[in-house]
């Protein structure tokens, strides 16, 4: 009797393993790897010595932990701080902070973010002041080939297979060029396509892309208008490369079939929330909470700038940049969000998927 007991139980607690513990089913992300540019950078632009596009001073980092500015482009946390928080994984350190450290292997498997503020789809936005797309990509060649001296092959190509990858870019391309009568939008999807290509050849498997927002419904944009209302000449080319964008990825899943995607609307669920603020507990969605000026967007969130007590009800936190809350409410719909705003899967289903 004791025996049979026994065997019983050795067999409950290996079922128990096997569902809770193996990489095969149903299992969420092993790390998160993060590409793009301000709304995602968690201070990669600290360490690039010449650049002028950083945010590592106050009032920036108010309401992060320690309420110490850190890079972040934001009051408190950013799009992969929480991303990794619901996954319950450590936020991706900036590739530049780790990647010549004692730790880079270690950092390396739990994810690292190679985004950067000012950074754009075409090599020429903000050059020479940031990490372009092109060069993140390259940094992310270098960590696969970290990862096979540690992993070999076979176990990095798995471990990279079981991860997400946070692509958020497009916005500062649209903001140096949508002034000029270059079909650059265009250019911009031809560009994207191929980078996107590029991420998956060197092992990713399961891409999110956060869309543009709409950018000239920014303080900064809004501000020059008579009434402060939305420039739709900045809207218009963020709108058109989103579809170009969403166009890429299916083509992408129907060519390769161990790809899997999610795009996230980022430019509908803005308007969602412009359109009724206090839904989502906003009272101010057309001026920066730090700044200078008319509507707080004269000037960036500089130390001599003023800033708002009631910072979570405003929607941006500078005349770019949205606000820790706004963050964190756009985030929970792209992890556990429904078409028409993630598509075809959400984040969490996406990280789901049998690698």
């Amino acid at each position: 009797m004791a025996s049979t007991f026994s065997s019983f139980s050795f067999l409950v607690l290996s079922s128990l393993w096997v569902l809770l513990f193996c990489p095969c089913h149903g299992e969420l992300a092993h790390a998160i790897y993060v590409f793009g540019d301000s709304l995602a950078d968690v201070g990669n632009n600290n360490h690039i010595h010449l650049t002028l596009l950083k945010a590592n001073f106050p009032h920036n980092g108010i309401d992060y932990p320690g309420r110490k500015p850190t890079g972040r482009y934001s009051n408190g946390k950013s799009f992969p701080d929480f991303l990794a928080e619901m996954f319950g994984l450590q936020t991706p350190p900036p590739y530049l902070s780790v990647f010549k450290s004692s730790s880079a292997d270690a950092a390396f498997l739990k994810g690292v973010s190679f985004a950067s503020g000012g950074a754009g789809v075409l090599d020429t936005t903000n050059k020479n002041q940031c990490l372009p797309l092109d060069k993140q990509i390259q940094y992310f060649s270098d960590v696969k080939a970290a990862l096979q001296l540690k992993l070999g092959s076979l176990g990095t190509a798995q471990h990279l297979s079981r991860s997400i990858f946070v692509v958020v870019i497009g916005s500062n391309d649209i903001l140096n060029n949508v002034d000029s009568n270059q079909p650059f939008v265009n250019t911009m999807i031809v560009k994207f396509k191929s980078q996107l290509k590029e991420v998956y050849n060197i092992g990713a498997r399961k891409i999110l892309v956060l869309g543009t927002g709409p950018i000239g419904c920014s303080p900064s944009k809004r501000a020059p208008s008579k009434n402060n209302e939305c420039d739709v000449e900045f809207n218009k080319p963020s709108m058109k490369f989103n579809t170009g964008v969403i166009s890429i990825l299916r083509e992408m899943k129907t060519e390769l079939a161990d790809f899997s995607y999610s795009f996230f609307d980022t430019y509908a669920a803005f308007m969602e929330i412009i359109s009724s603020p206090s839904s989502y507990g906003f009272k101010e969605v057309k001026a920066a909470c730090c700044g200078l000026g008319d509507l707080n967007a004269k000037a960036p969130c500089l130390p001599i700038a003023t800033y708002c007590k009631n910072r979570e009800e405003y929607l941006f936190w500078d005349f770019y940049h949205p606000t820790q809350v706004a963050v964190q409410i756009l985030s929970k719909k792209v992890v556990d969000g429904s078409p028409p705003l993630v598509h075809p899967l959400n984040l969490r289903q996406l990280a789901s998927l049998p690698a």
